[in-house]
């Protein structure tokens, strides 16, 4: 449901009842309750369209660049700042829990190189001639999807382990370690920031915010029509 519409449609319905009817009451109810409902409609279509000769309007897409720069300050200085950072590691520290979860990286991983690795070892050691009697590395190839699934539990319970998590904390609080964390969350913002266009950050604000702007128009028209209700009286 449309509120500008419905409300504006009310309105002008209530204008037109009280100017056939002859009804002032009703006229001027009507008409305070269209002149609200419209210009609190004017005012949000203001935010994000340019209307000829209003100072003003269009205002969202005209200050894109300072919008852009307004989220950026946002981000780096409110969420990740050096203190932000800290306050979170340290916080992480004191608990006594598996800070990183790193099962969907291991999980997702390509461990063939391990195997190969091993392959090449055997294949190097005082056992490489032995297996050399056995169809050489081939033979260990039916071996090469249980040992990767075996390599991959094997990471996922180290990875669980306090003393690992202990490990990366540490490494994660190192004062270089936390201002690459900041450089690299500053060029992933910069980078998304400079794919908006001021067509894309309309669309992105009107979708938060219209539904809710929409109440003022209806707002404006509830008020508009009481103050002509008072009006009409002390007339």
């Amino acid at each position: 449901m449309n509120k500008n519409v419905v409300t504006n449609g009310i309105a002008a319905l209530v204008t037109l009842a009280g100017w056939y009817l002859q009804q002032p009451l009703l006229l001027s109810v009507g008409l305070f309750a269209l002149s609200g409902a419209l210009t609190n409609w004017l005012a949000v279509h203001m935010l994000f369209e340019k209307v000829p000769l209003l100072y003003g309007s269009g205002v969202i897409p005209a200050r894109f660049e300072e919008f852009k720069s307004g989220i950026y300050q946002l981000v780096m200085t409110q969420f990740f700042s050096s203190d932000n950072i800290d306050r979170f590691l340290a916080d992480k520290q004191q608990q006594h829990s598996h800070t990183f979860d790193f099962t969907p990286v291991i999980e997702q991983s390509d461990l063939s190189p391990a195997f190969d690795s091993l392959l090449k070892v055997v294949e190097q050691s005082s056992f490489g001639t032995m297996l050399g009697m056995f169809g050489g590395s081939a033979a260990l190839l039916p071996l090469k999807e249980p040992f990767i699934s075996k390599l991959k539990s094997a990471l996922t319970e180290i990875s669980q382990t306090d003393e690992f998590n202990q490990l990366v904390l540490a490494q994660l609080d190192k004062p270089e370690q936390l201002e690459g964390i900041r450089s690299q969350v500053d060029v992933i913002v910069q980078q998304r920031l400079t794919e908006l266009t001021p067509a894309l950050v309309k669309d992105i604000i009107q979708q938060m915010i219209r539904r809710h702007l929409g109440w003022l128009v209806v707002w404006g028209g509830v008020f508009g029509g009481l103050i002509g209700l008072l009006a009409a009286f002390v007339q």
